[in-house]
């Protein structure tokens, strides 16, 4: 029996600690049951959530000493680091080979034990910029859905700790099993992608310059064959000075500028329509459904047509 500890923390996320224990707490009709899950705090007692209620945890730190794989199912408020005492039972619990595993915001908590120190890493992507600057000596990834070196895991927001979990019983007890937990939890067993496709499309900068009528202007013309030269000449400029006032007052070129806007216009037509995806493609000014194809892939790391699947509120 694998045991598996989730460290709690107040206000502890109860939907990041219901990703494990659905996974590795719950007995399955037709399934050997090959985890045991448990809940463990600092100080056993009422732990406050961030769902307005307290649940009662009565297991302490000595649960992870006994952990085949610890799970520290969010962390918050994130600039608050672990007391000494649940660094040094992290700590301890991997140098005995335990598996120790964050999700969401808690690679927050993972990261100050120094154990992802020259590794890659991952987490919510609205949390990214705040985890890269507290944690350089970490590689973070921002768009994937989950980081496994084997001793140490990480993923991404909240719905990827799912993804994390259902990997890490895939690793242990094979493809068969993992797919059946996956089913009895209504959940694709492996999902496509990684977490951009989550991340809120980017919306126009606030400019307080010249460069305001343009960006607009661009912005309503998306379907048009616009290039980089087009945006100069309408702004009066050399395209090597358009090229320098985008990275002072929008902090990047004017070519990534202008694709980052027709793929946010193609995900508002893929979520908001049926149109076919060569229409779509030619309504965001990307020619071709093989070119929009391949710039979703490099842009959000999935196709057109799974984005549609996994995001359209329904028939238009």
């Amino acid at each position: 029996m694998h045991r598996v500890a989730a460290l709690v923390h107040a206000p502890q996320s109860t939907f990041e600690l219901a990703c494990a224990a659905e996974v590795f707490g719950i007995e399955r009709r037709g399934l050997p049951a090959r985890y045991s899950f448990q809940a463990c705090t600092e100080h056993p007692g009422p732990v406050p959530t961030r769902a307005g209620y307290d649940m009662l945890v009565t297991a302490g730190l000595d649960a992870l000493d006994r952990a085949d794989t610890v799970v520290i199912p969010g962390w918050t408020p994130t600039d608050e680091p672990p007391s000494p005492a649940v660094t040094r039972a992290l700590t301890r619990a991997h140098q005995r080979g335990a598996r120790l595993i964050s999700i969401c915001s808690g690679a927050f908590a993972l990261a100050r034990t120094g154990l992802l120190d020259g590794r890659s890493a991952t987490t919510h992507w609205a949390l990214a910029d705040e985890f890269a600057a507290r944690f350089p000596a970490v590689r973070l990834d921002p768009d994937v859905l989950y980081v496994d070196h084997g001793d140490v895991a990480t993923s991404a927001g909240s719905g990827a700790g799912v993804d994390l979990c259902l990997h890490l019983v895939r690793v242990d007890q094979g493809a068969e099993y993992a797919a059946h937990v996956a089913r009895s939890m209504v959940m694709p067993p492996h999902r496509e992608g990684g977490q951009r496709q989550y991340s809120a499309p980017p919306h126009p900068a606030q400019i307080d310059g010249s460069l305001a009528p343009l960006l607009e202007w661009a912005a309503g013309r998306l379907h048009e064959p616009l290039a980089v030269e087009d945006l100069a000449a309408h702004a009066g400029c050399s395209a090597r000075t358009l090229a320098r006032r985008f990275t002072e007052q929008v902090g990047t070129s004017p070519g990534r500028w202008l694709l980052d806007q027709r793929i946010s216009a193609a995900r508002e037509l893929l979520e908001a329509s049926d149109l076919p995806v060569d229409t779509v493609a030619r309504r965001v000014g990307l020619s071709s459904a093989t070119n929009l194809r391949r710039r979703f892939l490099g842009a959000l790391g999935t196709t057109p047509g799974a984005y549609r699947r996994a995001f359209q509120a329904g028939p238009r």
